[in-house]
């Protein structure tokens, strides 16, 4: 009896987590031009609206562009950091990772003022590779996190077999080092460009409606009315966050990489 209580409880809980999800989703399926729900109606013309409509194609194109490039460089900017750290070179690096993990912890409107003001001042506002930059120092954390996890992971008795051998730190990196942390440098990638693909408000404040990713594009067109076509977006970033994650998660370690350590016990 308890068995049962128990898996109708962790299935209402599920259940409702999954409502906003499943009012969306049916709302985007609809027939007529309404955000209606139950449907009325089905179809997946909306679907074909972000793709085929110019509007919405370029605010989806923008959006894959600023996410691919940020999260390249949060992972470029985290990788000599995560590495430096690991080494330990100097006392003081920990205050270079209090800074990596800064943005990320902060408020995102606190960062996104940073940022606006920043811009503002140089004489950059509005320039779309600020953007980029805003989502790269916003987002660093996460592979700055994964990086460090994979870091730790390495028995360092190789690193030290192979400098006693002669290697030097590049060989060291790219023979050793690079191969062990590989799929937590993927896995950061993936992080950070997930959500990148979803931030309004840093992308807002720095570039203004100069760069109108898909986020952006929903709310300006909130202002001409609803449609069925801001639901299917929703739906498509909800997809591609289960994708990527789904494949974090078949080709690595999801919970180490989130964080959990394995149990010592047998």
């Amino acid at each position: 009896m308890i068995h049962w209580l128990k898996r109708f409880y962790f299935l209402g809980i599920g259940l409702f987590l999954a409502l906003p999800l499943i009012v969306v989703a049916g709302v985007s399926v609809n027939a007529k031009q309404t955000l209606a729900f139950p449907p009325q109606g089905f179809s997946l013309g909306w679907y074909g609206e972000i793709f085929t409509n110019p509007e919405w194609r370029a605010a989806l194109v923008a959006s894959v562009v600023l996410a691919t490039t940020s999260a390249a460089l949060a992972v470029l900017i985290a990788l000599p950091l995560s590495w430096f750290l690991w080494r330990r070179i100097a006392p003081w690096a920990n205050i270079f990772q209090v800074l990596g993990i800064a943005p990320f912890t902060l408020p995102p409107v606190i960062t996104a003022l940073g940022l606006l003001t920043f811009w503002a001042t140089t004489g950059f506002y509005g320039q779309p590779w600020t953007a980029v930059i805003g989502h790269a120092i916003f987002f660093v954390t996460l592979p700055l996190v994964t990086l460090s996890l994979g870091f730790s992971a390495i028995d360092r008795s190789f690193v030290e077999a192979a400098a006693t051998m002669g290697a030097n730190d590049r060989t060291i990196f790219r023979t050793i080092v690079l191969p062990l942390i590989l799929p937590y440098l993927v896995s950061g990638y993936a992080f950070a460009f997930v959500l990148s693909l979803n931030e309004y408000i840093v992308a807002y404040m720095t570039v203004g409606f100069t760069l109108e990713t898909l986020p952006i594009k929903i709310f300006n067109a909130l202002r001409y009315g609803y449609t069925p076509t801001m639901a299917s977006v929703t739906v498509l970033f909800v997809f591609i966050a289960a994708l990527i994650f789904s494949l974090v998660a078949r080709f690595g370690d999801l919970p180490k990489l989130l964080g959990a350590m394995a149990s010592d016990e047998p």
